[in-house]
């Protein structure tokens, strides 16, 4: 059985071309079940983010596979032309090991060592295993990617520093007060960049967030999300003396506060620090407030560079990531090739057993009248024969599997013991008895 993995991402597929071949939540049901029904695939699982959308599925045959699963996405979505397939990626065997186990540890992200698409891969398997679209391998390779995400936070600081304007300026904020808790903010703007410095905020002990807007209704709306207060735009400058920390983020050709602005307040505040982050695309704050004792402003080309240094560390630490990943795909793959052997091993022990149960049942008739007690002697005296002579042979098979000649010894084993070829397949992916258990544990 294959591993293989077709999708797209930011890297291959403009915004507009991944809306359309995207799964919305409500259908991915359907989805899983209309992939299932292909003829070459046996196990499916769907990840679709706002980012990517990839298909990781097991087939009987690689090439066959790629090619239905490429026209399953169009056709899914009724779609067709050159930009949609040329966006399409795939993978295999090893390749789709790797590309699953970086996707989870936020390595082909697109801000590396972000968090999100590791509880985006988990709800996808979610989902896969209520619509029952998964077997052993991917049960195995989407709990083995889970793990080696982990693995890699835990050993590894791909996750430890800021790599946005906005968590760099909390970052930075931290830095200055040591503990965000309790904190008072002011919003100026209700933009997209003001709102999630304010996430960030929130998430790091802040309590009490305050918005000042030009357009008071946005104001209200924002506030009301973080449980804050909307201000009066024209109040900005007074209300500062209740903020120990100001975002500005607002379309202002002009600054919105001034040197003397700011020393008024600083002095209202009984020289309480005041953290200054102007992060609009115009400067709003003036630089001379930076002289002011107990004021700390920084704008975007501070955090920029900070930004920068925390990219180059990320990458650093990714090398690192990267060495543990392939360590991982190499035990996974052991293991993949060692489910090869399961068949072969259970027919194995079907077809001793059935000989063990015809000669018991030609024997015991010619041995007279027995007690359920020497039955069950003799029960126990064939069954350790037949345990002991396959132990060593079936030992060698489970062994042999991950090597290179694996294939052969289980191909002669099937031609020594004379196991038919047609229970050779499917058995791989859902062995039977205690080999089932092991290998879904």
């Amino acid at each position: 059985m294959n591993i293989v993995v077709v999708g797209l991402s930011h890297k291959t597929a403009s915004v507009e071309i991944r809306e359309k071949l995207s799964f919305p939540e409500a259908r991915l049901a359907d989805a899983l079940c209309c992939m299932g029904r292909i003829e070459t695939v046996n196990e499916n699982l769907l990840l679709s983010t706002c980012n990517r959308v990839e298909a990781y599925v097991t087939v009987k045959d690689v090439e066959g596979g790629i090619g239905r699963l490429k026209d399953f996405f169009l056709e899914y979505h009724n779609l067709t032309g050159e930009q949609y397939l040329n966006s399409l990626y795939a993978h295999h065997g090893r390749e789709a090991v790797r590309h699953i186990f970086r996707v989870a540890a936020s390595l082909d992200s697109m801000v590396v060592g972000e968090p999100q698409i590791l509880g985006q891969l988990k709800d996808s398997f979610d989902h896969a295993l209520a619509n029952k679209t998964t077997g052993v391998v991917m049960n195995r390779l989407m709990k083995k990617a889970i793990s080696v995400a982990k693995r890699i936070r835990t050993e590894t600081k791909i996750a430890e520093s800021a790599v946005s304007i906005s968590f760099a300026a909390v970052e930075l904020a931290r830095k200055i007060f040591g503990s965000l808790e309790g904190k008072s903010v002011m919003l100026a703007g209700a933009g997209e960049m003001a709102e999630l410095a304010a996430k960030h905020l929130v998430n790091n002990g802040v309590k009490t967030i305050m918005v000042a807007n030009r357009t008071y209704e946005r104001a209200v709306e924002l506030a009301q999300e973080f449980d804050g207060t909307a201000v009066k735009y024209e109040d900005l400058a007074s209300e500062m003396v209740h903020a120990d920390i100001l975002i500005a983020a607002t379309g202002a050709p002009h600054y919105i506060l001034t040197q003397k602005d700011m020393a008024k307040v600083i002095k209202d505040r009984k020289n309480k620090p005041v953290f200054l982050i102007d992060i609009a695309a115009i400067r709003n704050l003036d630089p001379e407030i930076n002289k002011i004792d107990n004021v700390y402003l920084y704008d975007i080309d501070d955090l920029s560079s900070v930004v920068e240094s925390n990219i180059k560390e990320r990458q650093k630490e990714a090398a690192l990531a990267e060495e543990i990943i392939e360590q991982e795909i190499d035990n996974f793959l052991v293991w993949m090739k060692s489910i090869d052997a399961v068949p072969t091993i259970v027919a194995l022990r079907d077809r001793a057993e059935e000989i063990r149960k015809g000669e018991l049942e030609k024997a015991l008739p010619r041995l007279g009248d027995l007690t359920e007690k020497q039955r069950g002697q003799i029960e126990a005296l064939t069954q350790g024969i037949v345990n002991k002579l396959l132990h060593q042979p079936l030992i060698t098979l489970k062994k042999s599997a991950g090597d290179p000649e694996g294939s052969g010894h289980i191909e002669s084993a099937r031609v020594l013991f004379g196991i038919e070829e047609d229970n050779k397949g499917g058995g791989a992916l859902e062995p039977s008895g205690s080999e089932s258990k092991a290998e879904t544990r």
